[in-house]
Formats: structure tokens, C-alpha cells, sequence
């Protein structure tokens, strides 16, 4: 560690890059419990000022990978969505119901997140989904198991769960404040496998994230991924305004689609789930934490979220149909997005989705 250290933390001129294998050591090292907790610290944040080259991404990947639990579901095809870890502080997520509508259009599908990651401290998935009565707790073969069953088809997955190793440098992560690569990287674990393929749905904010994104999916085996430029980083693009989306199938070069709203059928006021109205303050220990209480946020997301599945009309509908329809077209599943868009509300309005999330409540 300390070679590694001397190479990316001598200052803007003097720094030098690392090569795959080297990352991958110095990774390892820090996940494997062996790096003085000071020097993980420097080395991460090194390499965020200094930026990370490709090959600094691949081998923590590489790092990662090793570290992490995977299971094989008994479906030939499995989506994994992937929100941001820290969560969501400036609207209400909607995201955590979308495997339910997506598993009842016929798509297999398990999201994954943490329960509390910096720096912003938000309402995650776990917080939403608990809050809904779902088991949070899975083991990747659990979740394996649920994916593969009939009635159910989606399952969420926690990282303490799916990376022990990477989860307990929560607190690591905290205390260095800026994100480092692991913000990056974490997405793409992919905890639970298709028997044949396993497809990435991701959310990016920064320009330059989309190829870096692409890139790293191909290295984690993905057949194919949906890089989103949703709202806080998420997986649904705002629905008001046009966005953009980034995909690739199999061997083919990137190609950027143009999302707009309207294509799906929805005419929106709103760019997301507004905040509720009254929401506790948070403990926020400074102005990068949240000053909203994400555990309160989260249950206002959950009593949404339960009624936009149940069909109620409003941006949780919304949210729902654009992230759900805009899957189905790049999956191949719909050829056009208004008939994309019309299958996931009859899925609304039937109680498909709804039963779906029903029968993973324990």
C-alpha cells in the first residue's frame, strides 16, 4: 500500500497512474482488513483528486467482484437496478416499487442498495422497502429464489449482504466525505445472475459517467445495460423536461437514445415526486448531510409508493410507467414506447403489480 500510495499521492504533476493489477492489490488489500485504515483513506481519495484512470476502475472492480456474493437465479434473464447507494434527499423515490411492475410485465428483477451511505445520507431503497413491509435482509440465494418464483419475481438485495467486506468501509466512507470510485463501481456487483444473461439498469448525473459506465458493465459480464440520466442519479429520467439514456446490446458500440416524457404517454407538471409537505429534520452534522429525515421520507415514499401501485394517478404512476416502459423497449420486449407504456398501466390498473409486491411481504 504504501508504493501505491507514493504513486498516485504526490500532487498534480508527480502523480502517476496504476496500473489494473496494481489497483486490484491495493483494493484487495483494503477489503481483505489489511490496510491501515488512514492509508485506505488516502488511497481512495487520492485517487478521486487525481482522477481514476480505466484501468485504476477495473482492477477495484476486479477487487469487488472477488469480494462479492453472487447467486444464479433460474431464469434466463435477470435485470438488476441499481439506484445510487446514499439515496434520494431532494424528491421522493419511486424507484423501489419498479421491480414489482416490471417482474408482473415479465421481467425478472432485483434492486440493490445499503441502508446508509454518505454523503448524502438519503432515503434508500432498504428504508422504502422496509418501511412497505418487505424483507430487506436476503441473501443473494434467497433473493435468487424469490426471482425465480412465479408469483413473485423481484427481490431486493443489501450489500451487507451481497459485500460484507465493501459495506463495513461505510464508515470509512463517511469520514472521507467526497465519493470515491466505490460510488461508482458498488452499482455493478450484480448480486443476483440470469441462468443465460443479466441486463444493468443505472442512473448517472456527470457527462463523462455514461462510457465509464458501459465500459465497467461489459468487465462485470452484463449483456447489456441502461445507463439513465434519471433524476438525483436514479434510474427514472425526469418527467417533464427531455433526458437521455445510454445503452448497449450485447457486442455493439454505446448508443445514445433521446427520452422524452411525451413518447410514453405522460404529460407531467412536476420533474419528480415532490417532497411531502412536512417531513422531521434530520440530524444533519453539516450542509453536505440532508437537513430532511430520511427515515420519515422514506415511510412518505412508501405510503406513495404503495398508492401509485395500487393505480392511483400522479407522479408515482408516472415514474413508474416511464422507468417500466423505457425497459421493455431496450429489453425488446415492446417495440414502441406508447405500447410499452399502456402495457405497464394495465399492469397498474389490473393489481398485477401490486400482487407481485404483495407476495414478497413476509
Amino acid at each position: 500500500m504504501r508504493q501505491y500510495l507514493q504513486k498516485i499521492a504526490t500532487g498534480p504533476e508527480l502523480s502517476k497512474d496504476l496500473s489494473r493489477d496494481e489497483a486490484r492489490a491495493a483494493m484487495t488489500e483494503i477489503l481483505s482488513g489489511g490496510a491501515d485504515p488512514v492509508q485506505a483513506a488516502i488511497f481512495l481519495i487520492a485517487l478521486r483528486m487525481k482522477r481514476e484512470t480505466m484501468a485504476e476502475n477495473q482492477g477495484v472492480l476486479d477487487a469487488l467482484l472477488a469480494h462479492a456474493n453472487q447467486a444464479s437465479a433460474k431464469v434466463d434473464d435477470v435485470l438488476d437496478l441499481s439506484d445510487p447507494f446514499d439515496g434520494f434527499t431532494r424528491s421522493m423515490p419511486a424507484a423501489p416499487f419498479l421491480p414489482a411492475v416490471l417482474a408482473a410485465c415479465g421481467i425478472a428483477t432485483v434492486s440493490n442498495g445499503a441502508e446508509s451511505i454518505g454523503p448524502k445520507f438519503g432515503a434508500t431503497h432498504r428504508k422504502v422497502l422496509r418501511s412497505a413491509g418487505i424483507d430487506v435482509d436476503l441473501s443473494p440465494d434467497q433473493a435468487a429464489e424469490q426471482l425465480a418464483d412465479p408469483a413473485v419475481g423481484w427481490a431486493y438485495v443489501d450489500q451487507r449482504f451481497s459485500c460484507p467486506s465493501l459495506h463495513e468501509l461505510a464508515e470509512l466512507r463517511t469520514r472521507i466525505v467526497k465519493r470515491p470510485c466505490l460510488t461508482t463501481l458498488e452499482v455493478l456487483l450484480g448480486p443476483v445472475r440470469g441462468r443465460s444473461r443479466t441486463h444493468l439498469l443505472t442512473g448517472y448525473v456527470h457527462k463523462p459517467y455514461p462510457p465509464v459506465y458501459t465500459a465497467l458493465a461489459r468487465e462485470s459480464g452484463y449483456a447489456s445495460a441502461m445507463i439513465v440520466r434519471g433524476v438525483e442519479g436514479g434510474v427514472i429520467p425526469s418527467l417533464n423536461q427531455p433526458s437521455k439514456l445510454f445503452v448497449y446490446q450485447g457486442d455493439e458500440l454505446d448508443n445514445e437514445v433521446r427520452l422524452d416524457p411525451s413518447d410514453y404517454g405522460i404529460s407531467a407538471t412536476v420533474r419528480s415526486v415532490p417532497l411531502p409537505k412536512i417531513i422531521p429534520a434530520g440530524d444533519a452534522g453539516d450542509e453536505i448531510m440532508t437537513a430532511l429525515g430520511p427515515d420519515a421520507l422514506a415511510a412518505s415514499s412508501a405510503e406513495a409508493g404503495l398508492q401509485g401501485l395500487a393505480g392511483a394517478d400522479g407522479p408515482v404512476r408516472d415514474s413508474l410507467v416511464y422507468g417500466a416502459a423505457l425497459c421493455l423497449c431496450q429489453l425488446g420486449l415492446e417495440s414502441d414506447t406508447i405500447g410499452a407504456s399502456e402495457k405497464v398501466r394495465s399492469v397498474l390498473d389490473s393489481g398485477a403489480a401490486m400482487r407481485r409486491f404483495e407476495a414478497a411481504i413476509q
